[in-house]
Order: C-alpha cells, then sequence, then structure tokens
C-alpha cells in the first residue's frame, strides 16, 4: 500500500510525518497543513468576480491564533460570530478593519462601549435583528457609519438539519417579513446600508447556494438602493469523505458574476462580491491523531470495536450530526495499515469496526450515522499502540468539541509548515487549568 494519506487532490501526507507530530504532542492532538491551508486561501481569492471579491475566514471554524495569522497572512479578512472572536483575532494581530462582526448577541454596558470602539478603529458591524439595529442606529447616524444587515431569507440549506440557518427553524438575521420596518428606521436614523449578507448554511448543496445568488440579488435590487457589497455567506461545500464532491469555486464564482454584472446591466450599480467560508479553508487540511488503547467485541450479532485514546471530546462532529470523517490506520512503526481512499482489499465479513473512543458516553464513537446510530465501517484490525488518524478534522472539531468531559484536557496543536517543520500552535491543557476557576466551599476568593 502506497506510503501517503490523501485527505483531497492537495493533500498527501506520509505516516511518518503523523508518527513525527504525535512525537512531538502526544495523542490525542491535531495536526495541520499549513500547504492545504495557503492552497485553498489563493483558490478563494481567485473565485471570478465583476467588480472586486472581499473573502472573510468564519474563525469560529477553527479559531487558534496561528491559523488566524496564517490565514490573514494569505488576504482574508475575518468573520468573527462573538464580540470575543473579535477579541481573539485583534489578539492575534489582525485589526479591526479586516474583522466583520456577525452575531446573535445584543452587546449592552461595557460590551456596548467597546463595540463602538471597535467599530470607530474600522470594524464591520452586520445587524441580524432589529434590536441590534436599533440599539447601533444612533451611534452609528451620528458617526456616519454605514452597517450591514443580515437578511433571514425564509429558505435555506445544509449539510443537517442543524446547519440550515435559512428557514423558519433558524433564528438568524432580520426576516423578510420585518424588513421593510427595519430599513424604514434605518432611513429614519439616516443610517446607511452598505452590505447585504445571507447566509443559509453550512455544507449544503451548491445548487441552493446558486439559488441563493438570485434570491439575495432581487433583494438588494428592491430594498437597498445605497449597497455596494453583497455577501452570499459561506457554507461552501468541502467534500470530507472520497464519495463527497467538494464546491466548484471557479463555477459558483461565475454564476455570481454573470448575476451581479446582470444587476448592473439594469442598475448602472457596481457590487462587490463578499463571502465567508471556514470549513472550505481549513477542514481538509487536518487531521485529529489518535493512539489505540484498547479492543472490545460486543458478540456474534454486535461490533468489533477499536477504542483510542481521543473521540467525541476531541471531534463531537459524529454525534452532533453523524458526520462522516475519512479514517487511516498506521502501525506504530509506520505502515500504513489502511486508507479511506483504498480499500479494496478489505471486506464487508470480516473487515468492519468501529472507532470509538475513551468516553463514559454510548455516543463516543466516530462511526454514527445522523440518528445516533453505529455503522461499522471498513478498516484494517489495528494492534494496541498503533495510530487511528481521523481525517477533514481542521474545521469545528477543536473548535467545537467538549473537551473537558470526564476532565479530559484540551488536546495540542500541530502546525505543519511548508519547511517540513513541526510547530505546536497550542499546548496540552493540563488538569490545574480545569480546576483553576473553581471555588471550593470555605476557600477564599
Amino acid at each position: 500500500m502506497a506510503d501517503t494519506i490523501r485527505i483531497d487532490e492537495q493533500n498527501i501526507l506520509t505516516p511518518s510525518e503523523i508518527i513525527k507530530g504525535a512525537e512531538k504532542a502526544g495523542t490525542p492532538c491535531y495536526l495541520y497543513d499549513e500547504a492545504v491551508i495557503c492552497n485553498k486561501c489563493r483558490e478563494l481569492l481567485s473565485m471570478p468576480n465583476a467588480f472586486g471579491i472581499n473573502v472573510h475566514y468564519a474563525m469560529k471554524a477553527n479559531s487558534s491564533g496561528a491559523l488566524l495569522q496564517l490565514i490573514h497572512a494569505q488576504g482574508l479578512g475575518i468573520d468573527a460570530s462573538s464580540l470575543n472572536e473579535v477579541r481573539r483575532a485583534h489578539l492575534a494581530g489582525i485589526p479591526y478593519n479586516r474583522i466583520v462582526l456577525t452575531t446573535q448577541e445584543v452587546p449592552v454596558l461595557s460590551d456596548r462601549e467597546e463595540l463602538e470602539d471597535m467599530i470607530l478603529k474600522g470594524l464591520s458591524y452586520n445587524a441580524c435583528s432589529i434590536r441590534q439595529l436599533q440599539l447601533i442606529a444612533d451611534f452609528a447616524g451620528k458617526n456616519a457609519i454605514p452597517l450591514s444587515i443580515r437578511v433571514h431569507p425564509g429558505v435555506g440549506s445544509g449539510e443537517s438539519i442543524t446547519r440550515n440557518t435559512g428557514d423558519k427553524y433558524s433564528c438568524f438575521g432580520i426576516h423578510l417579513s420585518d424588513l421593510p420596518d427595519a430599513l424604514a428606521f434605518a432611513r429614519q436614523k439616516k443610517v446607511q446600508i452598505d452590505m447585504v449578507h445571507v447566509h443559509i448554511g453550512s455544507g449544503g448543496d451548491p445548487k441552493k447556494w446558486q439559488e441563493n445568488i438570485d434570491r439575495e440579488m432581487k433583494f438588494v435590487e428592491d430594498y437597498f438602493p445605497d449597497a455596494t457589497k453583497v455577501n452570499f455567506g459561506g457554507g461552501l461545500k468541502q467534500g470530507r469523505m472520497p464519495d463527497e464532491v467538494s464546491a466548484n469555486i471557479k463555477e459558483l464564482g461565475m454564476y455570481a458574476k454573470k448575476r451581479i454584472e446582470e444587476f448592473y446591466q439594469r442598475t448602472h450599480r457596481k457590487l462587490i462580491l463578499e463571502i465567508e467560508p471556514g470549513t472550505y479553508v481549513i477542514a481538509s487540511a487536518g487531521f485529529l491523531i489518535t493512539r489505540v488503547i484498547d479492543k472490545k467485541q460486543t458478540g456474534k450479532d454486535g461490533f468489533q470495536f477499536i477504542i483510542t485514546d481521543g473521540g467525541m471530546e476531541v471531534n463531537a462532529r459524529p454525534l452532533l450530526y453523524g458526520s462522516r470523517h475519512p479514517f487511516y490506520l498506521i502501525s506504530k512503526n509506520g505502515e500504513l495499515l489502511s486508507s479511506e481512499y483504498d480499500l479494496s482489499r478489505f471486506n464487508q465479513a470480516n473487515d468492519l469496526h468501529v472507532i470509538a473512543g475513551r468516553c463514559c458516553e454510548s455516543g463516543d464513537s466516530q462511526c454514527l450515522d445522523e440518528h445516533g446510530h453505529i455503522v461499522p465501517r471498513l478498516m484494517a484490525d489495528p494492534e494496541i499502540g498503533d495510530y487511528a488518524v481521523i481525517g477533514s478534522c481542521g474545521a469545528y472539531c477543536a473548535s467545537m468539541s467538549p473537551f473537558n468531559y470526564n476532565s479530559h484536557t484540551q488536546a495540542p496543536e500541530i502546525l505543519l509548515r511548508t519547511s517540513g517543520e513541526m510547530e505546536l500552535i497550542r499546548k496540552k491543557q493540563t488538569l490545574k487549568q480545569i480546576v483553576e476557576n473553581e471555588i471550593l466551599p470555605g476557600e477564599s476568593i
């Protein structure tokens, strides 16, 4: 079997690099490939456009400071979903004028003061509710600061129901039925709306993304005479498994370009295209490296379990969504035992296994469907001490997992530089850090 691990057409690593990363940080750990991240950023920045393009990385996908710096250095801005994400991005050295805040929060008191100071320093604010707009309007009007509005279109698309952010089950943005009142209020306060934003969900059908472009262009024409930018959101599909097809960035760009040019022909208004991908930038760049610590079986009609030292506390996506990730098994001496991209020598009779973690939770498995049922997968039968590597863990793994469940510590992160250097970008959390904010009865504060 070839001595490579392939996540997509851009990414080939060797088992020796995986082992080197594990030896540097211990397991479980995350390993990110700088070359893949840079390639993705270049691809997005070259997306066809009519009158210019702004790409903002949705940092909720993975907010490690070193990765934010790397992505920003490639030319991407930052899409933040909370005030703390803005603060965190700024701590990583990213100026406020390269950050857009789109949040469900309603900052008040000291947070409100800090938000207004950030806006004065260049932060772009995207109003996602009438209350948010009401609270910021006087400040924006007084300082002649244009705002953005996120529109709830009533239609969405995502890989799962919980990742659909545009239909009636999702509360993101100002609903179309409230839009006339919201815009009348903005005009009354002399607030210019210079960007229109619609995000319909994560990882959905690219055709739905195209339909969203058509829908949003109509919103802009009907309601937003001063808009200079149109943001089609993120959610660009990144295939994680061999049978999944990623979004065609060039094709989507050409579609958006055509619609924006047609808009210009009708209105003589030039619009800048904006997008805010997260998964597409970083998902395929990440590996979760775990070690096999035990093996169990549950009888003739049960399953063959491979127990690893990292599970739902380092990748909760299978438990949350039934998401599939590619698996790679590597022997302790560096032999690639099985790869998701070449399972031809394995069979359903003898080679079905379930990868499970060490948490006291029946859902702690990397082999679940969307209903939480175990679905065994084809793979090699490893030995204790071998490595189980889970691919496409760059997005929504380190940033979203319940890493202190069962008092497990947050896993370290490594960045594989294009030079070949393995750089530790997050140390392993300690037990002391888990408990340092706890106050026992009788202790002084």
